[in-house]
């Protein structure tokens, strides 16, 4: 097997599917936990978020500091940090649970960084799409049962949590510890005055960039819509008369490990706009989250239904957008702008929890999600650009 499935390349996604491993479980044992204890949507949403706030606030930064150190250091640092968020959440509370949160936060933002920057430069250009599409593959493949596996855990005691959170951060340090980059294809280490451009300046070309400026927006309504789904389905399913937290979960991430594979090869990767398939995939997550709230009236089926469509969405979205602002943003300081739309990814999942928090104290879960159906239909119209933008 040659470039985004080689073996090198494969290590690094091996090496994500055991740092992400920790959130599928984590990710339907705090809410429960939570909610255990007496906390309301509010807190738990604000819990939830502050993993992927924290992520966004230092990501920008990462790659800058990632370009000065190297790769390879920083990952071993942040293994570390990852170690010791995974093992506070074994004798802490809520207040504790809030500041694991936010450590894994910023080991995040440098893991991911490292990583996605790593692939895209590595790769040449008609394989970029399948190296991030790959990436975000293997970032969900625990997904797959680490809902069940977490319903299992809450329902045996959280003794077998202790476990598995110690597992898991030793695993990801062993394996991280012994993770290379080899030196023709560690683009990361770019000299940072060839960047030409810094962190703080880079912020306004959110706004300036037209192209970054599309991208991120669509990513940030879609991504408060992946974070709604994700912070609240645990609690949400136990309204239902028929309907299961973890399949739910377990439907949507094998869609999107299934979907991510199956069409790597149909996501864009010319540096063209393509409006339609901006534009279906929208619709797609429109359809995913009103399927999941009529659920509330229509049963487990339009439960289900849902968590294939999310999963597909989900597939397509990111890695489509990615890929096409590699060809169209400026080299020169191409990773920090990345850094920042990769940002409003995460800050959408984490307002997904925390604005959606308020609201389903207000009113209730399937109203939340009408409402992310409301904000994808929006998406829709504001997708579509008749220009045709080809990459220089």
């Amino acid at each position: 097997m040659s470039g985004a499935m080689s073996w090198p390349f494969l290590r690094l996604y091996l090496l994500v599917l055991l740092y992400f491993s920790a959130n599928s479980i984590l990710n339907v044992i705090i809410p429960l936990q939570g909610e255990s204890l007496g906390a309301s949507n509010t807190t738990i949403g604000l819990i939830m978020g502050a993993y992927l706030f924290t992520t966004m606030f230092f990501r920008p930064w990462a790659g800058n500091i990632i370009q000065k150190h190297g790769p390879i250091k920083i990952l071993r640092i942040i293994l570390i940090i990852n170690g010791i968020a995974l093992i506070l959440y074994t004798f802490t509370g809520l207040g504790g649970y809030l500041i694991a949160r936010m450590l894994q936060g910023v080991s995040t933002a440098f893991f991911s960084m490292a990583l996605q920057i790593g692939i895209i430069d590595a790769l040449p250009e008609k394989d970029r799409s399948q190296g991030i599409s790959l990436y975000s593959l293997f970032s969900y493949i625990p997904g797959i049962i680490g809902p069940l596996l977490a319903l299992g855990i809450w329902q045996e005691g959280m003794d077998y949590f202790t476990v598995m959170m110690i597992a898991i951060a030793l695993f990801t340090g062993v394996f991280g510890y012994s993770a290379k980059m080899e030196k023709d294809k560690d683009q990361l280490a770019v000299k940072s005055n060839e960047q030409g451009v810094s962190t703080f300046k880079s912020f306004s070309q959110l706004v300036k960039n037209p192209l970054l400026f599309k991208c991120s927006v669509l990513m940030l309504v879609s991504s408060t819509v992946f974070g709604a789904i994700t912070t609240f389905i645990p609690l949400y399913a136990m309204q239902l008369k028929t309907g299961n937290a973890g399949i739910y979960l377990m439907l949507q991430a094998g869609t999107v490990v299934y979907a991510r594979f199956a069409l790597r090869k149909k996501i864009p990767s010319d540096g063209k706009w393509h409006s339609s398939f901006i534009m279906g995939t929208m619709f797609i997550l429109a359809l995913a989250a009103q399927s999941v709230s009529f659920s509330i009236m229509g049963g487990a089926f339009f439960f289900y239904v849902g968590a294939i469509l999310m999963g597909i969405a989900q597939a397509l979205l990111y890695p489509t957008l990615t890929t096409y602002l590699t060809f169209v943003l400026p080299q020169m300081n191409r990773n920090v702008l990345l850094g920042l739309f990769i940002a409003m990814a995460d800050l959408g999942v984490s307002l997904g929890g925390v604005i959606m928090g308020p609201l389903a104290d207000i009113f209730s879960y399937s109203f939340i999600y009408m409402i992310c159906a409301i904000l994808s239909v929006a998406m829709i119209f504001f997708a579509y650009d008749r220009r045709k933008i080809v990459v220089g």
